[in-house]
């Protein structure tokens, strides 16, 4: 069944407020996630059935919010992040393959974390809350091996506070995009990251990229990846055809929807954080065309740590730059596989 080989647990270092005032001095940084201090990425994947999982750790908690649309949705604990519950923080966010199965990875992650002793506590011992979101990958290698229990927990050992390999990992590994006609004439996916540093604040984007639509860069308004011609010599633009036949795939499971995450440094309520999440999707609308469709299950998290005043609004027109970011760098780093060319074969095959 390709199980994962699970490691003898670490205890991962967690950077602490003191640590803080470094990274601000420092105007270096990488363009990921993990440029907010505090926060790990770990990913686990099976290479050859073509699935992973990618989990954002922020082991203290962090207010957390989220915006999931579309017309199917994959997610688990997503109520809890609703403003007016009980719940005020996350402790970590699952990314995952696998369709609705890969939600078993969260099981690893809780186990993780529970050893770790973080969560919510609830009197006998703590209970971490863990929101999550899947995608569809199953056409993608061996439909039979999702992310699991073992899966989940790998990725939290494998998390690192230097996030730099991009691409056909975690959760990206078995995605696509551009799929209105089918797997025969996508594109690959990948996973994806970006961040924007200005002053103190910091605000950083993950994402698993696995559309429906085509990735345009909007810069030139051009599309760099999506469903292909029947020669694949040229992109024929979704929106083509949508607009001359009227009529979408023929599979509406063909494997979609886009997930992601948001973490900044910023102080917030669950609703400033939802509100953050919201504002994203406009990112994920700059870099897709179609989005939000009915055969997506689009969702943002968003991640507040608290130790920078800001607001809403102006994280959140932030967020929206740089999740669109996150997702062309995904198609770029993502390398042909599994029989679907990636970002550098069709650009060379098109001579440009």
């Amino acid at each position: 069944m390709g199980a994962v080989e699970v490691d003898k647990p670490v205890r991962r270092r967690v950077l602490f407020h003191t640590e803080y005032h470094s990274c601000y001095n420092n105007p270096m940084i990488n363009n990921s996630i993990t440029d907010v201090p505090g926060i790990l990425v770990g990913n686990a994947e099976n290479k050859d059935a073509g699935t992973g999982c990618t989990v954002i750790l922020y082991t203290d908690g962090a207010v957390a919010g989220v915006d999931v649309r579309d017309g199917a949705p994959g997610t688990h604990s997503t109520s809890a992040l609703d403003p007016v519950n009980l719940v005020s923080k996350a402790h970590a966010i699952f990314l995952g393959g696998g369709s609705a199965y890969g939600l078993g990875g969260i099981s690893g992650v809780m186990q993780y974390l529970e050893e770790q002793g973080y969560g919510f506590d609830v009197g006998v011992g703590v209970v971490p809350i863990v929101p999550g979101a899947i995608l569809f990958d199953l056409p993608v290698g061996r439909a039979d091996v999702r992310p699991d229990n073992a899966m989940g927990y790998q990725a939290c050992l494998n998390a690192t506070d230097n996030l730099t390999e991009t691409g056909n990992i975690g959760a990206g590994t078995g995605a696509s995009v551009g799929k209105i006609k089918g797997c025969d004439l996508c594109m690959k996916g990948g996973l994806g990251t970006a961040s924007r540093k200005i002053g103190d604040l910091i605000v950083g984007a993950i994402v698993a990229v696995n559309c429906y639509g085509d990735i345009i860069d909007p810069k030139t308004g051009n599309i760099i990846a999506g469903v292909l011609s029947e020669d694949k010599k040229r992109f024929a633009g979704t929106m083509n055809i949508i607009s001359s036949v009227a009529k979408g795939s023929d599979n509406a499971f063909a494997g979609n929807t886009t997930i992601g995450c948001i973490a900044t440094n910023a102080n917030f309520t669950k609703a400033g954080a939802t509100k953050v999440a919201m504002m994203a999707h406009d990112g994920f609308a700059r870099a897709i065309n179609p989005i939000h469709t009915m055969f997506d299950g689009d969702t943002i998290f968003c991640m507040a740590t608290g130790q920078v005043e800001s607001d809403p609004t102006t994280v959140g027109a932030i967020a929206a730059e740089v999740m669109t970011e996150a997702i062309l760098n995904g198609i770029k780093a993502a390398e042909s596989a599994y029989g679907i060319p990636g970002y550098k074969e069709i650009q060379k095959g098109m001579g440009l």
